[in-house]
């Protein structure tokens, strides 16, 4: 074996990022049954401590375990341990702890990207079926009104009905592949929000757009709402 391949092969075995190391303790200590499900977590500044790492870096890695639904931050009062292990350990494994904060939002970025495409495909393709299909959920966004839960469930189906009339099978995979990350994002919006009125009036010009056969009001309209929506999510954790 050359020097230059050994080199290499030494190159692959470096240590995971600082940031990684410290989602993994941080998931281990949460998983840990030391805090129950609903629980709340010690403060950036004592985790800080007791990992002996900068208050930056936890900062990072809370932000980043919230956005993947696993932590809850409630304005002035703290942070505390979402759902229970069983819940929270199937989207650990999906997402392999690969997301530090940048790349938690270069996900949201290129969801936003692929949204917009897809929006535009299925103005273009939409058959009639499919658009009455739409309009149903639609329907349900719009009598869920108070009922958030609701709101949320229908909000999530109606971006998966348009990556399906896209018909662009690759593209919707990406979407469907990232759904449950859609249900914890949509749910923290939503729930800040606590009101789903401006909400919907971002998400009916889409689909007037997809009913007229509109690709480029589609386009528009959907990163209208993407613009909305990635702002409002980084407000939920103080961004």
């Amino acid at each position: 074996m050359s020097q230059q391949v050994e080199s290499l092969l030494t190159k692959v075995e470096r240590r995971q990022p600082a940031s990684v190391e410290l989602a993994h303790r941080l998931i281990e200590y949460l998983l840990s049954g030391e805090i129950p499900p609903g629980g709340k977590i010690p403060s950036e500044r004592a985790l800080s401590e007791s990992l002996d790492v900068g208050r930056s870096a936890v900062r990072e890695a809370l932000k980043s375990l919230t956005l993947l639904g696993l932590l809850d931050v409630r304005q002035g009062d703290g942070t505390y341990l979402a759902g229970s292990s069983s819940d929270l350990l199937p989207r650990i494994i999906e997402w392999g702890l690969l997301l530090g904060e940048r790349r938690v939002q270069d996900l949201t970025e290129a969801r936003a990207e692929v949204e917009v495409i897809l929006a535009g495909l299925a103005a273009k393709r939409r058959s009639p079926a499919g658009l009455e299909e739409l309009r149903t959920i639609v329907d349900e966004m719009k009598a869920a009104d108070a009922d958030l839960a609701r709101y949320i469930a229908a909000d999530v189906r109606f971006h998966l009905k348009i990556a399906e009339l896209s018909g662009n099978t690759v593209l919707a995979g990406v979407l469907s592949s990232i759904r449950s990350l859609l249900q914890v994002w949509t749910n923290r919006v939503i729930t800040a929000m606590g009101e789903t009125r401006s909400s919907l009036a971002v998400h009916l010009p889409i689909f007037e757009a997809i009913e007229e056969g509109n690709a480029e009001a589609a386009r528009a309209a959907m990163f209208a709402h993407m613009r909305s929506a990635n702002r409002n999510l980084a407000n939920t954790i103080g961004d």
